[in-house]
């Protein structure tokens, strides 16, 4: 059919097929030397040549800022959201927010893990009718986040900026890599800060990865260059299943990376030690995958392959703070714990713990708040759960560390354990306070005390702990990884409960 005088002509085959190239060149990436682009990123993530792009040519900008699609990681397939920073700085418009819409409803129906390379300076302020308010704006992304959570692994690497609302993205997800000096995350800008607030600081400052990473807790891992970020969740994922019914894959067993034992754990209960030298030689060589290393690190937690098999691991961290649960602590192993459970993870918990810490600062913060937290998680993973006393156990961190009332598979001693409501020099001091102080003359009180606490000692022993069933076995230091990857072994066929009730009220 002619074209009408004056009608422009529809584009040709080769139009649309230059636009096509246009678009998958991407936005001006001179201005930001040194990193990789957005495609770039993805071929670092994903299988060669096995992404299926979704929304080529949407809108006028190339992909209108968003690569979305569905591609492959060791062969599973995924889906895909990349933030393309040079293409208006990776801004959310009406079509930018569609098209991430629509790959995470395949998502859930698909039930596809799902990556997230954020780089973006939030919404598209000239297009505010089409990302803000709607029912297919940035609410719904959100929406469809949290309705992702527990079911499909979400993990995000965070390149650049993540601003304003934009900012809850990597919020929602299971893992969070940041970029030093590029990676940023915050609701309003230094800029604005200053303008609402008065308040004049910077975008490191306010944002940046070492802040998320060793103050916010909202940041997982902090990497110098993009590609490392991205291989560090390339390699993270294969310690998960790629979705909730089923369980993480079986790898091939390897020696551990240490062997001998002597001198690792001291004997004197309030001596320092770093507990990774435990876990050094109980997992298999190379497999420990720590989770938040940098925050909070009074607890130590992460993924590991015990003879092929993946573990989540909780290990209370003597030589920082003494290993004493604290707030931020207590958020970090109940996240954890909770993620292990959502996806199949058996748990593994460390004890050398004196217990959460007290004082009036931590009360204040809610320090019985967020130990309920920790101990709802705990007590709600139904995954096989195991229980080993390394040194001491006291007060309610024995609790928070799985105790035999949250019904552990079993609770493994070692020879040096000991389980008490509280350390037996605090315990004496406790019960005899008023004898104590009457005793004037310094050497008498002092034989007084250490007569009382070898009493305690000799009452509250660990033998006394296992005929009572509280410990179910006690182990030699140097056979506890092979006691740990028998009963793993043993709990294969493990299955959950029926439903009884939608979910616990979690605490505030």
């Amino acid at each position: 059919m002619p074209v009408p005088p004056g009608a422009p002509a529809p584009p040709s085959a080769g139009d649309v097929l230059a636009a096509a190239d246009r678009a998958r060149g991407g936005g001006d990436t001179s201005r930001y030397p040194g990193t990789l682009t957005a495609r770039e990123r993805l071929a670092v993530l994903l299988d060669a040549d096995s992404l299926v792009e979704d929304g080529l040519l949407a809108g006028a900008l190339p992909a209108d800022g968003v690569i979305t699609g569905v591609g492959t990681v060791e062969g599973r397939p995924v889906a895909v959201i990349a933030h393309d920073f040079g293409v208006k700085a990776g801004s959310w418009g009406e079509l930018t927010c569609e098209k991430q819409i629509r790959i995470l409803e395949r998502a859930d129906r698909d039930l596809l893990p799902v990556f997230y390379l954020v780089d973006s300076a939030g919404g598209r302020l000239t297009e505010q009718m089409g990302f803000f308010p709607g029912r297919r704006g940035a609410s719904a992304i959100f929406r469809l986040q949290v309705a992702l959570s527990g079911r499909v692994p979400q993990i995000c690497c965070l390149h650049g900026p993540s601003a304003a609302g934009g900012a809850y993205m990597p919020a929602f997800t299971d893992w969070v890599g940041m970029v030093e000096g590029r990676a940023s995350m915050f609701l309003a800008s230094p800029r604005v800060a200053e303008k609402v607030t008065g308040e004049r600081t910077t975008e490191e400052e306010m944002g940046g990865a070492r802040m998320h990473a060793e103050v916010s807790g909202c940041g997982h891992a902090v990497f110098e260059e993009d590609w490392q970020a991205v291989a560090a969740a390339r390699l993270l994922f294969t310690y998960l299943p790629s979705d909730w019914s089923a369980r993480p894959a079986v790898g091939t067993a390897r020696e551990p990376e240490e062997q001998g034992w002597e001198g690792v754990i001291p004997e004197d209960p309030v001596t320092g030690y770093d507990v990774t030298a435990v876990i050094d030689r109980l997992v298999d060589g190379g497999s420990f995958f720590e989770i938040q290393p940098d925050w909070a690190p009074e607890i130590v937690v992460g993924l590991a392959r015990l003879e092929g098999r993946v573990v989540g691991l909780v290990a209370n961290q003597p030589c920082v703070r003494s290993g004493a649960i604290h707030v931020d602590s207590a958020d970090k192993a109940a996240h954890f714990v909770s993620w292990c459970d959502a996806f199949n993870v058996p748990l593994v918990f460390l004890q050398d713990v004196p217990g959460f810490m007290v004082g009036v600062e931590v009360e204040r913060q809610g320090i019985i708040r967020h130990g309920a937290k920790l101990i709802a998680a705990m007590s709600s993973a139904e995954v096989p759960k195991f229980s080993v006393v390394l040194r001491k156990a006291y007060a309610a961190g024995f609790y928070a560390m799985c105790a035999p009332g949250f019904e552990p598979r079993a609770t493994i001693a070692l020879p040096s354990a000991f389980i008490g409501a509280m350390g037996p020099e605090a315990s004496v001091n406790a019960v005899y306070a008023r004898k104590i102080a009457a005793i004037d003359d310094e050497t008498e009180r002092a034989e007084f005390v250490a007569a009382r606490v070898e009493e305690h000692r000799a009452e509250v022993n660990l033998l006394r702990m296992a005929e009572d069933l509280v410990v179910d076995t006690v182990v030699a230091t140097e056979e506890l990884r092979a006691e740990l990857a028998v009963r793993l072994r043993h709990a294969d066929g493990w299955t959950r409960t029926a439903p009884r009730r939608h979910h616990l009220v979690s605490p505030v």
